[in-house]
């Protein structure tokens, strides 16, 4: 299960951390799997398939896989 938290979704979108916790809490983005002292947690293929969705997936981005 590979798990992102809000720095790692705004390094995946090219955006702030600031501009990805913004997103993060809008209506359509993929529900939080839990809570960590750090922050809410998603799975990187949700968010992945939200971005591409809505087209918002920058593919020059660090992805962080591989």
């Amino acid at each position: 299960m590979d798990l992102v938290g809000v720095k790692e979704i705004g390094q995946m979108l090219g955006v702030s951390r600031q501009r990805a916790d913004q997103l993060s809490r809008a209506g359509d983005f993929p529900t939080p799997v839990g809570e960590i002292s750090a922050g809410r947690i998603w799975l990187r293929d949700d968010v992945e398939t939200w971005a591409k969705a809505a087209g918002r997936y920058d593919k020059g981005a660090d992805t962080g896989k591989g």
